[in-house]
């Protein structure tokens, strides 16, 4: 009692600057906790979603036949969906389609459709996509189909093609078959729609002689922000999730570590990440580099990223002139 009533005297001789400081810092504190605690419980304790009941029986995969596609197209067959993998390369999609039954003689059906991201025909070739997955209780979209730079380069000397090429397949693409698949999933009142962004546009302040992919990634982002908030009522959660580096081909790096994991690693926790948040980092060391960036000087970050993709620039230009020299 003794020690109770010398506790409240020493907060009354407390100037009110002081107690409201402290109430301030406490709330602060609580804040940092609480979402400390969020995280925690998302990252390694909160089940993913049973994605055929919740969603529907089947899911359509872009750029299925490599890297993130590929991996998460065989973690959507282990959850038991049926598949519709989309990609340019027949051979490669048959391929791809012959491992997954192999690995999943359970999956109950996959179907390949050829479709070429980067063509003048993209428009008719959504159009025949839609066609053929009419009548599908389509219940989970994946939008990975994507194009970077094949290496570092400013932006004066980005051509023609590969500009027009990474506008059509990482923005017209992206929002074409989503336009594609949205209605079924209206009508259903139902389904999951994954863009797959970048940590180029969500996560550092800017990526120096990446713009234009940076650019089309921030779109993706954005897009996948506002269909979220438009379609949650509906039934439909859209999220973006942004991925920094992952061992793919895309990202030139062949072997996986625990900052950089496989496309299998990575694949693993962005399927039990579906349905939850609009944009987030399914695989958290990705998520720990995220918040370690976001409190480092803009400043020095755009410093550090430019003086990585320089090194990488001469490494690509040293590549080609190598080729050329033969």
């Amino acid at each position: 009692m003794a020690g109770t009533c010398a506790h409240a005297e020493f907060l009354r001789a407390q100037p009110a600057w002081a107690l409201a400081l402290a109430a301030v810092g406490f709330l602060v504190a609580l804040r940092a906790a609480v979402r400390f605690a969020l995280w925690v419980y998302a990252a390694f304790l909160r089940p993913g979603k049973p994605l055929r009941r919740r969603y529907g029986a089947w899911a359509v995969v872009t750029g299925a036949t490599d890297g993130i596609g590929r991996a998460i197209a065989f973690r959507l067959a282990a959850a038991g969906l049926g598949l519709v993998l989309v990609g340019r390369n027949p051979e490669k999609l048959a391929a791809v389609a012959a491992e997954i039954k192999a690995k999943h003689p359970k999956v109950p059906e996959v179907r390949t459709f050829v479709l070429d991201f980067a063509s003048e025909g993209l428009a008719a070739g959504v159009e025949a996509l839609k066609d053929s997955i009419r009548g599908l209780d389509v219940g989970v979209l994946v939008n990975n189909a994507g194009l970077s730079y094949p290496y570092a380069r400013y932006f004066h000397e980005v051509d023609e093609e590969l500009m027009r090429s990474l506008i059509r397949i990482n923005v017209e693409g992206v929002t074409r078959v989503t336009h594609a698949v949205l209605p079924g999933m209206v009508e259903r009142k139902r389904g999951a729609i994954v863009n797959i962004g970048s940590g180029a546009a969500s996560v550092v302040p800017s990526d120096p002689l990446y713009s234009v992919y940076a650019a089309t990634k921030a779109y993706v982002d954005q897009f996948s922000r506002c269909l979220y908030v438009e379609y949650k009522s509906k039934g439909i959660d859209v999220q973006c999730q942004v991925p920094l580096y992952v061992a793919t081909k895309m990202a030139s790096i062949r072997k996986s570590s625990f900052l950089v994991p496989s496309a299998d690693t990575y694949a693993r926790a962005a399927v039990r990440h579906i349905g939850y948040e609009p944009r987030c980092t399914p695989y958290w060391p990705h998520s720990v580099l995220w918040f370690l960036i976001s409190i480092l000087p803009e400043s020095l970050i755009d410093s550090v990223r430019l003086g990585m993709c320089i090194k990488i620039r001469k490494k690509g230009l040293a590549k080609d002139a190598k080729k050329k020299s033969l």
